[in-house]
Formats: C-alpha cells, structure tokens, sequence
C-alpha cells in the first residue's frame, strides 16, 4: 500500500504521527507472514480481515471465541525493555480459554494503545503475538495500534487480543459427562503467567523499578525475579488437541485470575467437586517467593495464582495413564493431582 502522499503536520502537532503507524505496519509484517495458514485470504492493511472457513468433517460447526489482555503484566515488560514476549501471554490468555471447550484456534486479532507509536517497538511487540500464533496455529489476520498522546505516557502501552475457535457441536467440551471417580490432571505452568501481577507489583514494589528486581536468585535456578515474572505463558493448545483425539476429555480448566478456587471449579458440574491433593501440586519456586516475600497465606495464594498449575484437565479413571502418556508425547509432562468426588463444593483443597 502507497502511503507516500499521506501526512498530517497538525495530526503530529496534536500527538499523533500516523507515519510511523505506516512504518510500524510494514515493520511487522514479516513477523505476520509467520502465521498465515490454510484460511487466510489476504494480507494485514486492510480494513478488515478475512478468513476461508473449511468445514469438511464437521456435521454442526460451532465458532467459539475468546478475548483477553496481559493485565499488568506489560508494566514489567515496559521497565524491563523487553517486548517480544508480552504478545505471546496475549495470544495464551485466548486460545487457552477457547480449547476449554474444546475449540481449535483459527485466527487471531491484536490491538495496541501505546502513549507513542515507536514503529520498532510495535513490532517488537507483534514478533511476540505472531510467535503466540504459531505456537496455537492461529493466523494474525489483522489488528490495530491505537497512539493515545495525553491519555498515556509516552513510553506506556497495553495489550489486548481477540481469538476465533471452531469445534464440531458433538465435540464441544460441556462437563455433562463428568463423575465421580474421573482424575484430574495438571498441566504444568511456565511461572505466574499472565495473572495477579498487581499483587506481585506490590509485594516487588515494581512499580518503582526495585533493584531486587534484578539480582539472580539460587531459589530461582539463577534467573532474576523480573526474569522469572516476565517469563511467557504456556500454549496448551496443540498437545490438547492431541490428547482430544485419544481421550475422553470430561472438563477442562485454565487456571488464570482467581487461582484454583475460582478456575476450576467453572469446568465442574452441580453435585461434583474436584478434590485435589496439595502435596502433589508441583508448586514453582517463584511461588514461594511471592509468599515468602509478601507473607501471603496459602490460601491466598491458590485463590490467585495457577501454583505451577496452567491447566487442570479431568479424564476417566482408566484413560489416566494414556492421557499422561498422550501429553507427555506432546511436550507436556502432566502429572495427577485429585479427583472428582460428589460434593456441595467444586474444589476442595487437601
């Protein structure tokens, strides 16, 4: 697309060079072009984004979308100058929720507010939510990058994104067939992913760039707590797919804001809980330096974070060993942490 004649002095008087929107467009479109597959119909520039829909094999298709954001997550990625990954943790807070129903991801759409657009930070940015579509096999058909001078700092900026999924009506994940006696299984988080950072910026006293921040930690295998805070959200998106092909899949939970007390129990039905051993929750060490540092009750603690829990997922008795199996196969070492028993409560924590 020719820009060449396209310029506004008083539009970048007031704050806004729509210039560097151009440049920024063409910055990222290597980075977009990573992502295309079978049903993208055009490049990104247009007005909007158009995808081919395959339905073969499917007898009642159904979409199923998601939207989500990072949260205060980008307030790290902004002090700490690195944004190549916070695009990924955009592209993981969606998808992960559409595969809870069991929905394959088809596209994905971004949309930046930025205090200023700086073109190569933009694509920074986007190199991470294009890498977040490869990983869940979603096309980038399209996006927006939103200059906010007055509403933001200039260095400031957020994150949020939009996902489209598709399942066969028979297929979608609903926990009608849930009983008691199904294990629930874990799927093993990356770190905090994208939730309860506003506690963690004040247990951190981040917001005031705390040079603690910054010193490698023995506890965390030499890694910085920044380092540790900042490290992307996991995809589950393909080796579940992997395991719906296989396994009867009853429920499935993304453990995101609200911890295990919140998350799981919205893939479990009236009547059944979900009883979980704590001593077999792999707890990851930036997790007990959130508690340690902040005097945070345990209780606190699984009511806000996923615990080195991204994901719980419950399966038949007897599919137990091949559902491991079947992850394992596919990059994910999941492990048994409870059961599903009749209960008034939806999880109960022992």
């Amino acid at each position: 697309m020719d820009h060449k004649n396209s310029y506004s002095a008083s539009y970048a008087a007031a704050g806004v060079d729509i210039t560097a929107g151009y440049k920024a467009v063409e910055l990222m479109k290597k980075h977009v072009a990573r992502t295309r597959n079978e049903g993208c119909l055009d490049d990104v520039g247009g007005f909007g984004g158009c995808f081919g829909l395959n339905l073969a094999g499917m007898e009642e298709p159904v979409l199923v979308s998601g939207t989500d954001g990072c949260g205060t997550k980008v307030k790290l990625a902004i002090l700490m100058d690195q944004h190549d990954t916070i695009g990924i943790d955009a592209v993981a807070m969606c998808v992960n929720d559409i595969i809870c129903v069991g929905a394959k991801p088809l596209f994905f759409l971004d949309y930046i507010a930025c205090g200023k657009n700086v073109p190569e930070k933009i694509a920074q940015i986007v190199s991470g939510v294009a890498e977040g579509c490869v990983q869940s096999g979603a096309a980038l058909i399209g996006g927006e990058t939103a200059e906010h001078p007055g509403l933001m700092p200039e260095e400031d900026y957020d994150l949020a994104g939009f996902a489209v999924g598709i399942v066969d009506k028979k297929k979608v994940i609903d926990n009608t067939r849930m009983a008691a006696g199904d294990v629930v299984i874990a799927l093993p988080s990356t770190g905090i992913h994208s939730n309860g950072f506003s506690l963690c910026r004040k247990v951190f006293d981040i917001d005031n760039n705390n040079p603690e921040l910054y010193i490698p930690r023995e506890e965390l295998s030499g890694k910085t707590i920044a380092q540790a805070l900042l490290t992307p959200t996991k995809i589950y998106v393909k080796p579940v797919l992997a395991l719906l092909e296989q396994v009867d899949v009853k429920g499935i939970s993304h453990i995101t804001g609200g911890g295990f007390y919140e998350n799981i129990p919205r893939s479990i039905p009236d009547g059944l809980g979900a009883k979980i051993d704590k001593s077999k929750v792999k707890v990851l060490p930036i997790f007990d330096v959130i508690a340690k540092w902040g005097n945070i009750p345990e209780r606190d603690m699984y009511n806000t974070y996923n615990m080195g829990v991204g994901m719980s997922i419950v399966v038949p008795a007897e599919q137990e060993e091949k559902a491991i199996a079947v992850l394992k196969d596919n990059g994910i070492e999941a492990y048994t942490i409870g059961t599903i028993v009749e209960s008034e409560e939806k999880v109960i924590l022992e």
